[in-house]
């Protein structure tokens, strides 16, 4: 057998995980560095704030949110659009500094809970309640990656080691925020962003399968919900987004903001992506009828297959 490397990946199935079915039974060890990062924030009452803490900690906010949905989940989850190798690695770096574990991984975890949609085998089933949606299924030992699922991304080795070195951008992002801010800094601008980040992308996969209204017919609980496309730059069209998932665009209507879907646009007028994908007419068609009865693009068993053609 060769020796594995950091640029290796095995694509035979991950060991079958321990599911956890009670509090007690979350992979807590795990969860040790997510609380950690809860009380950070709480270091402010001893060192104070300047404003900079706090301009730098909404920037830090709103631009990692970018690196999550334009990238973690409209790139490398849906290969919704194409991309220059360079450029897929530069943002596969600033979306790992929302320390939300390796691109790579995410796009596997993404793509199966598409393919299971609030069934048994989706990573964060609705049906399990809030907490489990929201961020208890991230200590339900998941660990691993099924790199079966991403063969399309596991072919780049520099990929696979941000994925297996996921650690290594959110502490470059917090050491450089330290040496130029100060603890506070550190309190603030990195740590609270931190975590406002994580639960503004969390409550994708917990609010937008409770609250909101369904457009179509998606098969699942999936809705679409204004607040929510506001707090995370247009994933809250989340019903749209379900029923066709491989548009760029999740906002099908001019009023639906879509913040993310604007700043892919200024990046194609830029040249460093290209080929965004809209909703066809048989999707607004489906619309008008009413909860998209007339397609056959319903349901998570039509899961269509991310573009797979390589970055240029």
């Amino acid at each position: 057998m060769a020796p594995m490397s950091l640029f290796s990946v095995s694509f035979d199935a991950p060991t079958p995980r321990k599911a956890a079915t009670k509090l007690t039974e979350y992979e807590w060890t795990g969860a040790l560095p997510f609380i950690i990062v809860h009380i950070i924030p709480f270091g402010a009452f001893w060192t104070g704030t300047k404003w900079q803490d706090w301009a730098v900690c909404i920037a830090l906010y709103w631009l990692r949110m970018f690196g999550v949905t334009g990238f973690y989940h409209r790139y490398f989850a849906h290969r919704t659009f194409k991309t220059s190798r360079l450029v897929q690695f530069l943002m596969a770096f600033w979306a790992e500094t929302s320390s939300q574990r390796g691109a790579i991984w995410w796009a596997a975890e993404h793509r199966t809970h598409h393919k299971f949609s609030d069934l048994d085998g989706d990573p964060h089933d609705s049906r399990r309640g809030f907490f489990y949606s929201h961020m208890g299924w991230i200590f339900d030992y998941n660990g691993e990656t099924d790199y079966r699922k991403v063969r399309d991304l596991a072919k780049y080795p520099e990929l696979v080691l941000l994925n297996k070195l996921w650690f290594l951008p959110p502490t470059v992002l917090g050491v450089v925020i330290f040496l130029t801010m100060g603890w506070s800094g550190l309190f603030i601008a990195f740590g609270l962003s931190t975590v406002l980040l994580w639960h503004g992308t969390f409550t994708i996969n917990s609010l937008s399968h409770m609250f909101g209204n369904q457009r179509f017919d998606a098969k699942d609980a999936s809705r679409n919900n204004f607040w929510l496309a506001l707090v995370t730059m247009g994933e809250g069209w989340h019903n749209n987004h379900h029923y066709y998932m491989t548009s760029t665009r999740q906002g099908f209507y001019w009023w639906e903001v879509d913040v993310t879907y604007y700043m892919l646009t200024l990046m194609s007028w830029l040249g460093l992506v290209w080929e965004l994908r809209e909703p066809p007419a048989r999707v607004y068609a489906d619309a008008k009828l009413g909860f998209g009865k007339s397609s056959t693009l319903t349901g998570a068993s039509h899961l269509e297959e991310p573009n797979a053609e390589p970055a240029e």
